[in-house]
């Protein structure tokens, strides 16, 4: 199947459901407490991130997404917790506050990147609470709301969620809920459902094979009037069913599982932001099975970014690296930029690629971590070099560009300079190999003007495309 990164940026989705804070303690520890055979932690750094349904809406506005969420809280220090960090995070948050509850919270000491305790600070709310959210919920149900999730933990939120789902469902809003309990009944209608197997399992009793599972779940959607079922699997991946459609079995990606915290969490984001973005279902829950293979290496809760799921989806389709458009590269450069990347820019027209051209383009990318080859046009060569030229057309010299190892991004130019590249994509180093100085150099003013550097690198000796030229028409004559 193949994947592609959705127009996130045009995507609303509303999460509902119960909110949580979740809060680290990391610290060393060197020492057995002499009360009891227990480590002592010294304490030195205190992390607090959203948690539960409030997970969900972080996962959802890291991907770009417009993210809603709405929640029973307390009043007290952890709700404003919670609503300053999804404040700064674009999360539009609007909460159902009951006095007489404190905002659930879960507590994780961790030393040595281990978790060594967890402590939870909850009660569970009334079904009063969970009608007044519910009433809020649907008085969010506004025109451009892509899809709703309902994120459930069994807190009590979610007591009973059939008039949001009848609500939304009204409206033509499709409903994904990640379900907990042994009563699927309550999500009758649901678009989909997202049980892990143990859950699942829970419902339909176990399953010793495929086509068990496979069995059990047309059941399950046929008794609930459910559209699809989603089933995580941990390392045996996702199964997707649908009625009266051929079972989808995904396998799971991740290499590494570090920390499984959180997974089911980005599973259902990246889930209802692409079907809110116009994504076909499989092809959102393949994104969404590359999503959790990323997060499931990450210590705790922790929210995927766009950059990091474009990155997987370009390596997953091969175009992590090669020839771009301008509008490709300025989206690569994104991302290479979030990951810290330091990107050299060269250009040049490379006719007839030599060792010559392999030496500097190896000096170049050695200035930075991504080296970007701006190549002149067929037109661009001509006007500068003359009849005859260019030898090779430029789909020709892009392709063997890109084949080397030391280059990362290919792009063409029809001007004879490259400045209106220069200032669309801003690179960090401006790399040019000659026997001048920098002053020299085309565009330098530009990239200097914002802060980039500009590097003249050696040319090796011996090697000169007008020289190679010359030779062979004299050879000829």
């Amino acid at each position: 199947m193949k994947l592609s990164m959705p127009r996130f940026d045009q995507a609303q989705v509303l999460v509902v459901g119960d909110v949580m804070l979740d809060r680290y303690w990391h610290g060393g520890t060197s020492r057995i407490s002499p009360e009891a055979p227990v480590p002592v932690v010294k304490v030195d750094q205190i992390e607090d991130r959203p948690g539960g349904a409030a997970n969900v809406a972080l996962n959802i506005a890291a991907l770009g997404a417009g993210a809603s969420l709405t929640g029973l809280v307390g009043n007290d220090e952890a709700a404003v917790a919670l609503s300053e960090t999804l404040s700064a995070a674009q999360v539009h948050s609007d909460f159902q506050v009951v006095e007489s509850h404190p905002t659930i919270t879960k507590l994780r000491v961790i030393s040595r990147h281990q978790q060594l305790i967890r402590m939870d600070f909850e009660d569970s709310y009334s079904s009063e609470d969970a009608v007044a959210l519910s009433g809020k919920a649907q008085q969010l149900l506004q025109a451009g709301i892509g899809a709703l999730i309902l994120s459930d933990y069994a807190k009590g939120a979610l007591d009973d969620p059939q008039p949001l789902i009848q609500a939304a469902r009204a409206a033509g809003i499709p409903v994904l809920v990640d379900p907990k309990g042994t009563d699927f009944s309550r999500y009758n209608g649901a678009t989909l459902l997202t049980p892990n197997l143990h859950e699942f399992e829970t419902i339909v009793g176990p399953c010793a094979n495929e086509e068990e599972l496979v069995s059990k779940g047309e059941q399950l959607m046929l008794e609930h009037n459910l559209q699809a079922l989603l089933v995580t699997r941990g390392e045996q991946g996702m199964t997707l069913l649908r009625p009266n459609e051929t079972e989808l079995h995904l396998p799971a990606r991740a290499r590494e599982v570090f920390d499984v915290t959180g997974a089911g969490d980005t599973v259902i984001s990246v889930l209802a932001a692409s079907l809110a973005a116009g994504e076909p279902l499989p092809q959102s829950v393949a994104l969404a099975n590359l999503a959790a293979s990323i997060v499931v290496a990450k210590l705790g809760t922790a929210a995927i970014s766009a950059p990091e799921l474009r990155r997987a989806v370009q390596a997953e389709r091969g175009s992590e690296r090669g020839v771009l458009s301008l509008e490709q590269l300025q989206v690569a450069l994104q991302d290479a930029r979030a990951h810290g990347e330091k990107v050299v820019f060269t250009n040049g027209c490379f006719d007839i690629l030599h060792p010559g051209h392999a030496g500097y383009l190896e000096q170049a990318r050695a200035l930075g971590d991504r080296l970007v080859v701006a190549v002149n046009g067929d037109e661009s060569i001509s006007r500068l070099k003359g009849p005859g030229r260019p030898i090779n057309p430029v789909d020709s010299r892009m392709s063997l560009l890109s084949k080397l190892e030391s280059v990362d991004w290919v792009i063409s130019f029809d001007t004879d300079t490259p400045e209106e590249l220069l200032e669309a994509l801003r690179p960090d180093i401006l790399a040019k190999g000659g026997d001048y100085d920098k002053k020299s150099v085309v565009g330098w003013e530009i990239v200097e003007g914002y802060g980039g550097e500009v590097n003249v690198l050696s040319l090796f000796d011996n090697f000169s495309t007008t020289a190679i030229v010359e030779k062979v028409l004299d050879k000829n004559q």
